[in-house]
């Protein structure tokens, strides 16, 4: 079954509104500083110089602003994968380079700054809004890149599509799932991705 896309976020106030974009500039950075536990409204109000009633105007908790930056950093990573599934490349090529990209990004996204860990692990273990519309573009992108390998005759097409599709998004989280990424050393993970790629290709060849 296709996930529906997008699931929207909680949001108060004016979508556009400089107070906002300040808000999460400061959340960031002291869920970077101090991690997202640690990390009160009345710290993020103390930062910027206003109450925390005037956050509450734009957001109604801290997690809806860890749901903002969630889906900025989550979303460059989509955004990267989406233009590899829109290139002129084989099927072949972009299905191998979107599971190469999304380790590398994943891993640069939750390990660059371990204090931001937090955050992503609590969102996946919670099922933030922000993770189930990552899921939901992963599953997007991985249709549009088997749809046009059936079309090109790389792929087979006897199989329902939602399973192909399904199965594919599924075999990627470890891929992008903060807590399973910290499991391997990311010598290991590179070769595990090579060799799910290769199976996963194997198994849509004609």
């Amino acid at each position: 079954m296709k996930p529906d896309i997008p699931v929207a976020l909680t949001q108060r106030g004016p979508a556009e509104h400089e107070r906002r974009e300040q808000i999460i500039d400061a959340a960031f950075e002291h869920f970077r500083l101090y991690g997202y536990a640690k990390t009160s409204v009345a710290d993020l109000a103390k930062s910027i110089g206003v109450s925390s009633a005037y956050i509450y105007k734009f957001f109604e908790s801290k997690q809806a602003i860890g749901e903002a930056i969630c889906s900025q950093r989550v979303g460059q990573i989509d955004e990267a994968l989406m233009l590899i599934a829109q290139s002129d490349q084989s099927a072949t090529l972009r299905l191998r380079s979107i599971f190469k990209t999304l380790l590398t990004r994943s891993l640069d996204l939750f390990f660059q700054d371990r204090k931001l860990h937090d955050l992503a692990a609590t969102a996946s273990a919670q099922q933030w809004k922000s993770t189930l519309n990552h899921r939901a573009m992963m599953y997007s992108i991985v249709e549009k890149v088997v749809n046009d390998g059936r079309e090109s005759g790389e792929f087979e097409r006897k199989t329902p599509l939602d399973e192909v599709c399904m199965a594919i998004t599924s075999v990627t989280t470890p891929f992008s799932h903060p807590l399973l990424l910290e499991q391997k050393t990311p010598e290991q993970l590179e070769e595990r991705v090579q060799a799910i790629t290769s199976l996963v290709l194997r198994s849509l060849a004609k």
